[in-house]
């Protein structure tokens, strides 16, 4: 029987030399733009996709631009953080002995990725930029994508900084968590 607590080497899951987190050197070398697209882009899709989709099914039933924003911004996260936690989870597999420890790890590694940035984008940013985009264009769908585009660029400024500090110090690959067990020991 599989349980969350079971090692992912005994869960068949073993790091390849195709997968991009196997080795602890694999952040580091991979930091030119097709790894920024790479790691972003299925979330920024699905992402989208659930913004517009539920941005739309909300001008049913009102035409008020704040409305519409907001549904906009709650379908985003949505389906932005729930790519982006199969993703990190996945990455974690390699790097921790039990399922339990990479589901931890991967909560751990959302807030720290992106808890400023989605701090500053939910609560201002992005609210902001929806409306302005909603006021400025009159097409709903091409005013939440204006204002989606303008948001992202505060975003990923801040959480692409926040990812780099998180491989640098050790916390992405395991380093550091290793590094604290051996100094208790």
């Amino acid at each position: 029987m599989t349980t969350i607590d079971r090692p992912a080497a005994q869960a068949g899951i073993a790091p390849t030399a195709a997968d991009p987190a196997a080795s602890a050197g694999a952040v580091q070398s991979r930091r030119g733009l097709l790894f920024w697209i790479a790691r972003y882009l299925p979330a920024e899709i699905t992402g989208t996709a659930t913004m517009v989709i539920a941005g739309l099914l909300v001008t049913l039933w009102t035409d008020a631009a704040p409305l519409i924003a907001l549904a906009a911004l709650l379908g985003e996260i949505v389906g932005f953080y729930a790519v982006l936690a199969v993703t990190i989870y996945v990455e974690q597999l390699p790097v921790t002995a039990t399922r339990r420890r990479a589901l931890g790890r991967t909560g751990v590694l959302l807030v720290a990725e992106f808890g400023a940035a989605e701090l500053l984008d939910t609560f201002l940013v992005r609210p902001a930029a929806l409306m302005l985009g909603l006021w400025l264009v009159p097409d709903p769908v091409w005013g939440m994508l204006l204002g989606k585009v303008a948001a992202d660029a505060v975003f990923y400024a801040v959480a692409a900084g926040a990812f780099t500090i998180t491989a640098r110090t050790g916390l992405r690959d395991g380093r550091r968590t290793r590094r604290t067990r051996e100094a208790l020991t």
